[in-house]
């Protein structure tokens, strides 16, 4: 990709990554990535951001093209995660007349990542409420604190309404992917983000005061229309609501008798009219989008075999990445096999007994090594209480 002209005087100077294969080392994204940057041309030129190492002379490419033979004024950090911070030394090697604006957590964290850069001279420290003038063009810094680093800023720019959102309102996927926007933002958020939900909810009550007709983010698309429904989502991600009226059945099965349990009850649960049923098999299933399912209905069925007097590794695993991003407001049932002693019930529902709002649906499906015919009245009574 070469530089883009977005505006008259704002520019895309990011790139698709389509070689990697897990994103911060634990995300699978099957479609890449995009790390997004952007030239503002004016009186001044501003660099939005550098990108990750892995594209680094693509972007310096980019970023030459769009300065047009000028020399850029400065290099705005918004985040310094390594895949959008991680060509500051460079940049400012090549560029020796402009310096760095950015707030005092991220000056810190440069010393951090970069052992011989000498920003001697060259920084220009701002907080929220600062502006930075580039001529016609404003930007107004606003502190986004975790969301999801300590150091975020977000900057609008006034002339042209754009807020540059650093990784909010970001997804999975490289730019040149066609699909749908919300399910691999989703993923993104919750997996991401999901654990900061407060201060999301924060940082959107401030954007509200903003005219925004564009959200620039450092991943995924440009944002530039129908932006009540984008952030409709953000507001219902970062408040723990349901997205949608479901039931994620998430399962861990060794053998398959568990599995042929859950299977029964999707059944049911279908025959009894339930809007969405979900089955996934923690084991095989990518653990992120099982994460973002539970999220994003209403109730959970909890299915796994007792393994060692406690849970299937994947079961436990599942439950930790659900507790690390505050998982709340659900309605969860459990079933458990066992050949003899039953014990996985007790220990999901300890797991989630500490979080907020949660209510438990009875009765629990208590398997001995296989569902036969004399548990599916349980199953049926556990199905039933779901679609209550």
């Amino acid at each position: 990709m070469v530089a883009k002209a977005l505006t008259d005087s704002v520019f895309y100077v990011g790139v698709d990554d389509k070689t990697i294969d897990l994103f911060e080392g634990q995300y699978v994204v099957p479609n890449g990535i995009s790390y997004n940057s952007y030239v503002i041309q004016d009186e001044k030129i501003a660099v939005m951001d550098t990108v990750d190492a892995r594209a680094t002379e693509a972007w310096l490419a980019n970023v030459s093209e769009a300065l047009q033979g000028r020399a850029p004024d400065y290099l705005v950090v918004l985040h310094m995660e390594p895949d959008h911070a991680a060509n500051i030394e460079k940049f400012l090697n090549l560029y020796p007349s402009a310096k760095v604006v950015s707030n005092a957590k991220s000056f810190q964290m440069m010393t951090q990542f970069f052992e011989n850069l000498n920003l001697e001279g060259r920084q220009i420290p701002v907080s929220e409420g600062d502006v930075l003038s580039l001529g016609a063009h404003q930007l107004s810094f606003v502190s986004a604190s975790m969301v999801h680093w300590p150091e975020v800023l977000f900057a609008y720019e006034s002339k042209e309404k754009i807020l540059f959102s650093a990784d909010a309102f970001g997804k999975f996927g490289a730019l040149d992917t066609q699909e749908d926007w919300a399910c691999e933002a989703r993923r993104y958020y919750i997996n991401i983000v999901g654990k900061y939900g407060v201060q999301v909810q924060n940082v959107l009550k401030k954007a509200a005061a903003l005219d925004i007709q564009k959200i620039f983010p450092l991943h995924g698309p440009m944002l530039e229309e129908n932006l009540s429904y984008y952030i409709s989502k953000y507001d219902i991600w970062s408040s723990y609501r349901a997205e949608d009226e479901g039931i994620l059945i998430a399962y861990a099965s060794v053998y398959g008798h568990t599995k042929a349990a859950c299977e029964k009850l999707q059944e049911i649960l279908v025959r009894l009219g339930a809007p969405k049923v979900v089955l996934t098999d923690l084991a095989r299933d990518d653990m992120a989008e099982a994460v973002e399912d539970a999220f994003r209905y209403d109730r959970m069925v909890l299915a796994s075999v007792t393994y060692d007097g406690g849970l299937f590794p994947c079961m436990e695993s599942f439950l930790a990445h659900l507790k690390s991003k505050n998982y709340q407001n659900r309605k969860v049932g459990f079933i458990e096999n066992g050949t003899w002693a039953p014990m996985a019930a007790k220990k999901m529902r300890a797991e989630l007994e500490g979080l907020k709002n949660m209510s438990f649906v009875e009765p629990v499906v208590s398997l001995k090594s296989a569902l036969k015919q004399a548990d599916f009245a349980t199953l049926e009574a556990l199905a039933q209480a779901l679609v209550k």
